[in-house]
């Protein structure tokens, strides 16, 4: 089969200079969204992507399951604000879920916040939600079309109505409310000219907190903290659980690190009125400090100071020193700290990650003591909603088959024990059916990947089956067992099998595991993917012209870079709204942050590194020799404003121009790009559905998998 490509003018006269390397940029006009040339560009593309996507075999019947199975109810974690609970519900197939209230566990539970309501094709989601202490007030954000900009409104918690106020050029923002429920803190940023509705690719920079009152317009909103002579600061306030501190985190981009200031509330005779008074903790970036509770003006902070598995410590706010610092919960010898929450006044859930499964202990707030482990199948802990003023708490458990089973536990009650508040079964699906496993593979240099596997029960190994292998390796976030329906219906009725490879540049076995697959050592991540590929391969599982690799964002990354490196080892690739260009990621919107994982091409040293593997840059020149590649979809959207569609266009107008037109180069070279959509949180649930069912019958159709009913 041959396509032909739309064609884009290359710009031969493009050329940069980075330290005395010219790189030809040919398709930098594609870096302006709003030029005709750039949207014609788009629309051709959709124009011979979308017709194909049609005509895959297994589309109709992948979309209708996927329907089918998509509609089960979904709950969150109960929380209380007080004397209420709230919770997320979507009945099975809203576009976005909705938010109910209830009187006491027991009593009928009714629509507090309804996003669906807000528009006919539900491209108008919540980014962020807080209630105030006592739910006097809710502080909704909203988002439009995907993007990260955010409207934020208020409703009075009582009687459901409006109030006149309205936050915008919100993002990245905290939602921090004062326990007297006169205001709240949240981060903007200031007009920087042009637009500012997702569609844009200008820098966020000078992002600024601000104090907002109730019942005031924003033009009068206070102040609070600013930081002009370092643009790129990120800020966020948490209030303390006794409402007397605001406890302000200071970051520059992903590493988690921070800096750690605080204002004593109690001490401004006439509320907030003003630059707060912040006392400095902590002003360097040499570890990360996250606030769970405090006693006086003793706080405990879950932290990674000298303890890349994180540990709990107690900082004296009288005693400030350092050297007076004291370890709560000292760090283990293997598994990683996760989430710490209070509760009843004097304990702590404290969730660990043991070989990429959590576990999930109550221990003692004084002490930091074992007090019990908490009942929890080999999974993920997907939710914890707790309240040190209350005694009672809820936790979700989630894994590769098993959609949410929700616990509750009251340790006000004599003898505390947790019970399963709700659980959800989906018509169907029979878990018996699949079964998941977790292997250790080496990568190049011999260290051990841990991978999970799910397929059919009793599958030969006789090297047939088609695999998903999925990764990400990157900004220490770990990819655990998480329910998929499409995942599920890739093994059921394409007979495939579901591979999870938890590659270095994660957070899986913490600060080492992370920084192993960042910067310099980046290739790491793209070694421990192929190599995990190859051991599906040696173990008998699969072949290489029988796998389709997937990543998101920096997964998408990890993907082209893959195929770039070592395309006879693959047979499908999709990349999601993928980092291509990481030369000149730094230059849109939040790109600037990345670069405490990538590196920056404005420096020699980290110029060296990117160049080796940036996934545009690293594109064969046409025509070419080597092996063909094999089949590549790649998916971005309009109103991506995190990784702008840039990157997904310039390299799809490469690939297409060097790999495209080679002889040998049978496999199709698409591009979809998804309209009132962006990076991926908010996406209504019909968009979501749609997105799995072209990307799972792309796959189907490229590798030959038929259908089994």
């Amino acid at each position: 089969m041959t396509f032909q490509y739309p064609a884009a003018r290359r710009d031969e006269k493009k050329v940069d200079d980075y330290h005395g390397v010219k790189i030809s940029d040919p398709y930098a006009w594609l870096e302006d969204p709003d030029s005709e040339e750039t949207k014609a560009f788009v629309e051709a593309q959709n124009k011979l992507t979308m017709p194909f996507l049609e005509k895959c075999t297994v589309r109709p019947l992948f979309h209708k399951r996927l329907t089918e199975l998509y509609d089960y109810p979904k709950y969150s974690c109960p929380y209380k604000r007080g004397n209420r609970y709230f919770y997320f519900h979507n009945q099975g197939l809203q576009n976005q879920d909705v938010l109910y209230v209830q009187d006491s566990l027991d009593a009928a539970a009714t629509v507090f916040f309804d996003p669906n309501a807000l528009s006919e094709d539900g491209t108008v989601s919540l980014k962020m939600g807080r209630l105030s202490e006592e739910c006097e007030y809710f502080a909704y954000g909203l988002s439009t079309s995907g993007s990260d900009w955010v409207t934020v409104r208020f409703i009075k918690g009582d009687d459901l109505s409006p109030l006149p106020d309205v936050l915008e050029r919100v993002k990245f923002s905290c939602l921090a409310w004062t326990h007297d429920a006169k205001g709240v803190f949240y981060n903007c940023y200031p007009p920087q000219g042009g637009k500012a509705d997702g569609t844009e690719t200008t820098s966020n920079l000078n992002q600024k907190l601000y104090y907002h009152v109730i019942g005031t317009s924003q033009s009068e909103d206070i102040l609070v903290a600013e930081f002009p002579d370092n643009p790129k600061w990120h800020s966020g306030v948490t209030i303390s659980d006794d409402g007397r501190y605001a406890v302000l985190s200071i970051t520059e981009g992903c590493e988690p690190v921070n800096r750690l200031w605080y204002c004593d509330l109690q001490q401004l005779p006439n509320g907030i009125t003003g630059m707060l008074p912040w006392v400095k903790l902590v002003d360097n970036f040499e570890a990360q400090y996250s606030y769970v509770t405090n006693e006086g003006s003793v706080f405990t902070f879950r932290t990674n100071l000298q303890a890349p598995r994180y540990r709990l410590i107690n900082i004296d706010l009288q005693k400030p020193d350092p050297a007076q610092w004291t370890a709560l919960i000292p760090e283990h010898p293997k598994d990683v700290l996760g989430i710490v929450a209070c509760v009843n006044q004097r304990h702590l859930l404290v969730n660990y990650v043991h070989d990429v499964k959590d576990v999930l202990q109550l221990r003692e707030l004084s002490s930091g003591k074992l007090i019990r482990d908490l009942p929890l199948d080999v999974g993920t802990v997907a939710g914890i909603s707790c309240k040190k003023k209350h005694p009672d708490f809820f936790y979700k458990f989630t894994s590769f088959t098993t959609p949410g089973i929700i616990y509750h536990c009251d340790l006000g009650q004599a003898a505390p024990e947790p019970r399963v508040f709700r659980e959800v079964e989906v018509k169907g699906i029979q878990q018996e059916d699949y079964q998941t496993s977790q292997v250790f593979y080496p990568s190049k240099d011999g260290t051990q990947i841990p991978m999970f596997l799910v397929h059919a029960r009793g599958i030969k190994r006789d090297g047939t089956h088609p695999v998903f292998l999925y990764g990400y390796g990157g900004f220490e976030h770990s990819i655990q067992p998480h329910y998929n329906v499409s995942y599920l219906l890739f093994v059921r009725h394409l007979g495939g099998i579901l591979a999870v490879a938890n590659i270095r540049g994660g957070g899986e076995y913490g600060q080492t595991w992370h920084k192993g697959g960042t910067l310099g050592n980046k290739q790491n991540c793209f070694d421990d993917f192929q190599c995990a590929a190859e051991y599906l391969i040696q173990e008998g599982y699969t072949t290489a012209s029988r796998i389709a690799i997937n990543g998101a964002s920096n997964g998408g990354l990890l993907v082209a870079a893959c195929v770039n490196q070592r395309p006879e080892l693959f047979g499908c690739a999709v990349a999601e709204v993928g980092v291509m260009d990481m030369l000149k990621f730094h230059k849109f919107t939040i790109g600037h942050a990345w670069t405490t994982d990538y590196g920056c091409a404005d420096k020699p040293e980290e110029f060296q590194w990117l160049i080796k593997y940036s996934p545009l840059q690293n594109l064969p020149p046409a025509p070419r020799d080597g092996p063909p590649y094999p089949a590549m979809l790649l998916l971005t959207a309009d109103h991506d404003d995190r990784v702008v569609p840039l990157h997904t266009l310039k390299y799809v107008a490469a690939l297409q121009h060097g790999v495209g037109c080679s002889p040998g180069q049978q496999q199709p070279l698409l591009v979809r790009v998804d309209t009132r959509s962006g990076h991926g949180a908010g996406k209504p649930t019909t968009k979501a559905i749609q997105e799995d069912a072209d990307i799972y019958s792309f796959v189907a159709q490229v590798l030959g998998i038929s259908w089994r009913d």
